[in-house]
């Protein structure tokens, strides 16, 4: 069993469930995801952790009133050999934790970088991440859930990562302004990194929570096993 620690700050964070859910399957692993909303929930049995996309200052806010993202750095610091997933505002949180905190991820990131809302895209990157192959799954549509809430479809898609190219979607996305010799580029877009490893956190400026590519959730939850 995987205990896959989910951050519920704000953001796409059902559709990270429902990525971590096929992405399990695909790798015939049993998981639990733990929705995070307060700090008493962030614990040792968390074997690993995801930050979601959204927007940075709302989710600072957010944490305040329950301190969850204090407990969140808490955890990273006290298990740096346990992975995280940061997307997007999550990249954020990593490389700019504030509150004269040493950085969790080793890159300088600006946040809007793309331009706005309506500058948003989808574009092909390339991908040199180490991820573990699944198998197909069925397709499978989710109910609405008690917020209304319609998850995106689960199910197979045309790759099941047999090539280097993953499909980004940047919403509002960051960009890298420099990386550290330690944090490693395992995505690019042209010239431009979108996705960094820095030991046992990757971060990423696009969703891949937003697609049926589940390669990166399969990566969290296979080093999350090879880590406990």
């Amino acid at each position: 069993m995987v205990r896959v620690g989910l951050a519920m700050l704000q953001g796409a964070r059902h559709e990270h469930a429902e990525a971590l859910r096929a992405a399990s399957s695909q790798l015939h692993q049993e998981i639990e995801i733990v929705e995070l909303r307060r700090a008493v929930e962030v614990n040792e049995h968390l074997d690993c952790l995801i930050l979601p996309g959204g927007e940075s200052t709302a989710m600072r806010k957010a944490s305040q009133s329950e301190s969850l993202l204090s407990a969140l750095y808490s955890w990273m610091e006290q298990y740096p050999q346990r992975p995280v997933l940061g997307t997007c505002a999550g990249a954020i949180l990593l490389a700019n934790p504030g509150e004269a905190q040493s950085p969790f991820l080793r890159a300088g990131i600006s946040r809007n970088a793309w331009g706005r809302q309506r500058d948003s895209f989808e574009a092909e990157v390339e991908v040199s991440l180490d991820t573990p192959s699944g198998g197909r799954i069925s397709t499978k549509i989710a109910t609405r859930d008690q917020f209304n809430h319609q998850p995106l479809p689960v199910g197979d898609t045309a790759s099941l990562n047999t090539n280097s190219t993953f499909h980004g979607v940047f919403i509002r996305a960051p960009r890298f302004e420099q990386t550290s010799v330690e944090c490693i580029p395992v995505a690019t877009l042209g010239e431009e990194i979108v996705g960094v490893l820095d030991g046992s956190r990757l971060a990423l400026t696009f969703h891949p929570e937003l697609t049926g590519d589940y390669r990166f959730h399969r990566w969290l939850i296979h080093q999350a096993n090879v880590t406990q």
